[in-house]
């Protein structure tokens, strides 16, 4: 099942289903307890087996992967953080290694074989951070800017993988992509 919801602010996507547990890979650091919170609630509500997966460096993504290919039916959230974004070609490649279907925060990881990324456009990120450098090239004080959160996400879904998967991609979910591989 996947499930998004484009209309409400937070923008959140949900993989996983009543009789499909699913993993979220996060690193043991303060910022990701609030997405394992939130997800732990978006499970709640959907009735969705959820459990984290702590990871600290690409020898503990392995054996990650390994314990969840165990798992039956299982699917996994993998977390934007320092150690899947240095290991994301290793996470991508044991995604299709163990045939386990991923949702990722970046685009990057669906253009180089991953099933789905949900996020922020980080090109968008890029430029709202070169307006702020001008701003303060011109004498603005940082501590006078306010905090600049995400406008963009954006949606990309790589169906080469879903067939590698056997997993059918819903038309309306590849219509709200915004890329869409094939």
């Amino acid at each position: 099942m996947v499930a998004i919801n484009r209309n409400d602010w937070s923008q959140s996507i949900v993989i996983g289903g009543r009789n499909q547990p699913v993993r979220l890979m996060l690193h043991p650091e303060p910022p990701n307890f609030g997405y394992l919170k939130s997800a732990e609630d978006a499970a709640r509500a959907l009735k969705i087996e959820l459990s984290g997966l702590e990871v600290k460096s690409g020898n503990d993504i392995e054996r990650a992967f390994a314990a969840v290919a165990g798992t039956s039916n299982c699917a996994m959230i993998v977390v934007p953080n320092v150690v899947a974004f240095a290991n994301s070609n290793l996470i991508v490649a044991l995604a299709a290694r163990y045939q386990l279907p991923a949702i990722y925060p970046f685009a990057y990881y669906a253009k180089e074989g991953g099933l789905i990324s949900y996020g922020f456009d980080a090109i968008d990120q890029f430029r709202q951070g070169a307006v702020y450098v001008d701003k303060i090239l011109r004498g603005a004080k940082p501590a006078d800017l306010p905090v600049q959160h995400p406008t963009k996400f954006e949606i990309v879904v790589n169906l080469k993988t879903a067939n590698a998967l056997g997993l059918e991609v819903p038309l309306q979910l590849q219509q709200l992509a915004d890329e869409v591989i094939e």
